[in-house]
């Protein structure tokens, strides 16, 4: 085994190069061309202070290269960085609860890859990443991590057969375009494109003209609209498939694997037993559809990132109920759940209408011929609490929890007993005259998973609380 510090593969002064010049793109794009012929004060100093900058920016990336650097150890991996102000950091192989792998187009150029390891850990110490290794050096890390200790000497797991349980079709991906809006992004593209060129040239009199002219001739404006409309499907049948093409679904006996993407290719991997809880989503759309997104919540993954841990986010439900079940059988999700008692939504109802209050307010000191307004917002903000109460349900069986709330968004959360890493039952002055509480449980993930199930009877509410305290004295 190499114990030697090691530096990242040169290509990481390349590829961290092309990520910082297309952060800068913009700046480039408005002062060396929109604005070539410009002599202003602010432009000429707003070249040099970009140039400058890039300057800064790719002398900061050689000095990386150059002084960071990891090394592998039997137990545990340690990154060494920084070159005035030395840091060093030391994860154990057992802390690694998942990781990720990103392969962009500029990584594929060199034949190379980045790997983030992720722990059960938050702040600072929650990833460790490898942003430029080759495909070796990431399967030799990755080997770390499936060596499992026994009796002090690392003895190597026996690899079953990955089996895989889902691989994205075109009619999948040209599904999730029409359910995912995608192909509308062309028309606040074409407004912003109009708009940015009205700030540079006077071209608002020959939109007005053509306007007019297209009005005169509605025939030709109903084939620029269907025009558009199937150069928008295309456009965003292609964003689909490069974000979702490719997505394969697998497992072994002990880890969950998912990759995706066409040029920028992503992979995940997860040990089952890490897995926290399940949430399963579907929108107002996805539920016309009958589609649902079922998303993996583990110690190590935080909410920014829950679309690469996600099982195809627009899989037919009951298609993703039984891969879930395959996959992970402790996780069998239930249609059938209890509602609330009717008595809940007359709370929700008497509850203070602040959005409502501050309308009110600022339209009374603002724009009182608009008051009217403030009822449409009062009228909405009844409905939501309507469809919130509608749409709100639970079931707890043997050592497993289940809640589904939402009303555009419908959320379903499923967890089990010995997951649950803290429960709050509360409830104030009003409730206790419902006879109706709050429970809140919340999952480690980073930040921590927090559910909050509004108006359960104090019964239930009593019953749960002794549930998961009999796991604690256990």
């Amino acid at each position: 085994m190499n114990h030697s510090p090691k530096r990242y593969h040169p290509a990481y002064i390349a590829v961290e190069v092309f990520s910082s010049l297309k952060g800068l793109a913009g700046f480039y794009l408005l002062l060396f061309l929109l604005k070539a012929n410009s002599t202003a004060g602010w432009v000429i100093w707003g070249r040099y202070a970009l140039l400058a900058a890039t300057a800064a920016s790719i002398l900061f990336i050689l000095s990386r290269w150059m002084f960071n650097r990891y090394e592998l150890g039997a137990t545990s991996i340690v990154f060494k960085e920084g070159m005035f102000v030395k840091k060093q950091k030391t994860v154990a192989w057992d802390r690694v609860h998942s990781h990720r792998s990103s392969t962009t187009f500029i990584h594929r150029w060199f034949g190379l890859t980045s790997l983030t390891l992720e722990t059960g850990t938050s702040g600072e110490n929650a990833e460790f990443e490898f942003p430029v290794i080759t495909q070796t050096e990431k399967e030799r890390i990755l080997s770390h991590i499936e060596v499992k200790k026994e009796a002090g000497e690392p003895v190597e797991q026996t690899k079953s057969a990955r089996i895989v349980r889902f691989r994205a079709t075109k009619k999948d991906l040209m599904k999730a375009s029409f359910t995912s809006l995608s192909f509308l992004a062309i028309f606040p593209l074409l407004s912003a494109i109009y708009f940015n060129l009205a700030d540079f040239f006077s071209i608002e009199k020959s939109a007005e003209n053509a306007w007019s002219y297209l009005v005169d001739h509605i025939w030709i404006l109903v084939i620029l609209f269907i025009a558009a409309m199937i150069l928008s499907i295309l456009i965003g049948f292609v964003k689909t498939t490069i974000k979702y093409g490719n997505y394969v679904i697998s497992d072994d006996k002990k880890r969950i694997y998912i990759e995706k993407g066409v040029g920028n290719e992503i992979s995940f991997s997860i040990a089952k037993d890490k897995v926290q809880a399940v949430k399963v989503e579907q929108t107002l759309v996805k539920r016309l559809f009958g589609l649902v997104s079922i998303k993996l919540i583990s110690a190590g993954t935080s909410d920014g990132e829950e679309d690469i841990s996600s099982l195809y986010p627009f899989m037919p439900k009951h298609d993703a109920y039984s891969m879930l079940h395959s996959i992970l059988p402790q996780y069998h999700i239930r249609e059938e759940m209890e509602r609330f008692p009717v008595k809940v939504l007359w709370l929700k109802l008497i509850q203070p209408y602040y959005l409502t209050i501050a309308s009110l307010i600022g339209l009374w000191f603002f724009n009182k011929e608009r008051l009217w307004a403030a009822a449409i917002i009062f009228g909405f903000s009844v409905f939501m609490r309507i469809l919130d109460y509608c749409f709100t349900s639970y079931i707890r069986h043997g050592h497993t929890v289940q809640i589904r709330k939402g009303g555009w968004m419908n959320e379903t959360f499923v967890t089990h007993l010995h997951r649950i890493q803290q429960v709050t039952v509360k409830h104030n002055w009003l409730q206790r005259k419902f006879g109706v509480a709050t429970i809140m449980f919340s999952n480690r993930a980073d930040p921590a998973h927090e559910s909050l199930l509004y108006g359960v009877p104090k019964e239930e509410a009593g019953m749960f609380y002794e549930w998961y305290h009999r796991k604690t004295v256990s």
